[in-house]
């Protein structure tokens, strides 16, 4: 969407001082740790584009509190490189850059904020090539150092830090399917038919490049047989979050032009470890 389109459409620019405003009315607040997700063309015309919108976040939020974001890769080795034809794979495997948390791109996929973020003075992104995240503020280090390389969404990940802390999650226009902690619930959830993948990225040890295999969850296809209890289409965290929202779980309400969820991390890892288990386990017990 242009910025013509995004103009014709909105009820006026959107400030800094409203993203504060409407920040503050969702229930962000000073001193919270929170994780975003955010889709910047539902926003609408951000004046100062990913500046104004993490100076905003960051403002609500105060200086006691940290602002996290999902990172990953964007030119991650994808998974099944192993199965690439012989002469593509090894000349791949020999000229592929490290992983390295000041120059690898974030995932073009999860938007424009958090390659910005990454960017901010005192940002601190996380060492795992795949499961990277970013934080900025007092906490950052504390979420971010030392992230376990493998099981990097279980329980000693950003996320699993982030939920210990009593954080939170906002999703600022971000459609529901978007709620990646719910890859935190996964990891620690016990039901049939659970799933891992094992991969190889290159790293950096000792100063020198090496090709390490990784261990986690399937988080890119899925990590259980959803399929069993989702409709077919339908990725099964927004079936999760719905039922989240109807059960009172979260606040809604709109940050510039955007619907947005404001949810504690907490509740969501207990509702998603608990749905996990209850529904596959009723949809195994009766096949």
């Amino acid at each position: 969407m242009d910025e013509r389109e995004l103009i014709e459409r909105a009820d006026g620019p959107v400030t800094r001082c409203r993203l504060v405003r409407d920040l503050k009315e969702l229930g962000v607040g000073p001193g919270d740790t929170v994780m975003v997700h955010t889709r910047m063309s539902a926003v609408g015309y951000v004046v100062g584009g990913t500046q104004t919108l993490i100076g905003a976040l960051l403002n609500a939020v105060g200086d006691t509190g940290t602002l996290m974001a999902y990172c990953g890769w964007n030119d991650a080795p994808p998974y099944d490189l192993a199965d690439w034809p012989p002469e593509w794979r090894d000349a791949a495997r020999a000229a592929w850059p490290a992983y390295d948390t000041r120059f690898s791109e974030a995932d073009h996929g999860v938007g424009r904020v958090p390659e910005a973020l990454r960017h901010w003075p005192g940002a601190v992104r996380s060492r795992h090539p795949d499961a990277s995240f970013v934080a900025v503020g007092p906490a950052a280090h504390r979420l971010m150092d030392d992230h376990p390389w493998d099981d990097p969404h279980g329980p000693d990940s950003p996320l699993g830090r982030l939920t210990r802390d009593g954080g939170r999650v906002l999703l600022l226009g971000a459609p529901l399917d978007a709620l990646t902690l719910l890859h935190h619930a996964e990891a620690l959830a016990e039901a049939p038919g659970k799933r891992y993948v094992e991969y190889e990225q290159p790293i950096t040890v000792d100063g020198r490049r090496v090709w390490r295999r990784f261990r986690d969850v399937d988080t890119q296809t899925e990590a259980f047989p959803y399929g069993r209890v989702v409709p077919e289409g339908v990725w099964p965290f927004t079936v999760m979050a719905e039922e989240m929202l109807a059960a009172g779980i979260g606040r809604t309400g709109r940050v510039g032009a955007a619907p947005s969820h404001l949810f504690e991390a907490p509740d969501v890892v207990r509702f998603g470890v608990e749905w996990i288990e209850s529904r596959l386990g009723e949809a195994a017990d009766g096949s």
